[in-house]
């Protein structure tokens, strides 16, 4: 027996694998040359496609990007049983704890990351600092960067509903409604 993801939750899930989409597509502006608002001595001030930071600046977003993108294996059917096209595993039932783990974890540090750049996001060390953006470039900063604070929370919703649904539908178990 198999439990469906309600609509809400796979809007929730959508809005998770799409949180990191604005900060990665800031950093890849920068990492092509586009101006973000640094000046002086900050790395972000004069940044050269091509160099090992723009590079990182992008590999740091595609790395971002596929990791909200795993949250949509939540609650897609790949989340349950792997493709059939995956060496090893393909066609096997995905255990529920070797997502739940990751994804519980991962959801507990991006909340944590989340919490503690709102807190600290006008601090001298952030974008208190001289040299940092102001004005239009701080509002684009700071708009790019806010879903990130919402990435934690909405995986953490995406997991507790797909440790539930995969929990009850283990043959033998009862499920419980609250």
């Amino acid at each position: 027996m198999e439990y469906e993801p309600s609509r809400r939750v796979v809007r929730l899930a959508r809005l998770a694998a799409l949180a990191p989409v604005p900060t990665g597509l800031w950093r890849i502006a920068g990492a092509f040359g586009v101006p973000l608002g640094f000046s002086g001595e900050d790395q972000l001030a004069d940044v050269r496609f091509g160099s090992g930071f723009s590079l990182y600046m992008i590999g740091l977003s595609v790395f971002a990007e596929m990791l909200g993108f795993l949250t949509l294996g939540l609650v897609q059917r790949w989340g349950e049983v792997a493709p059939r096209w995956l060496p090893l595993i393909g066609g096997r039932r995905v255990s529920p704890l070797a997502a739940v783990i990751p994804a519980g974890l991962g959801a507990a540090v991006l909340t944590l990351l989340g919490v503690m750049g709102a807190i600290g996001w006008n601090n001298p060390g952030n974008m208190g600092a001289p040299g940092s953006p102001t004005g239009v470039a701080y509002w684009v900063m700071t708009a790019c960067y806010m879903p990130l604070v919402a990435w934690g929370p909405l995986l953490a919703v995406v997991t507790i509903d797909y440790h539930r649904r995969r929990r009850a539908a283990v043959p033998g178990r009862r499920l419980v409604t609250a």
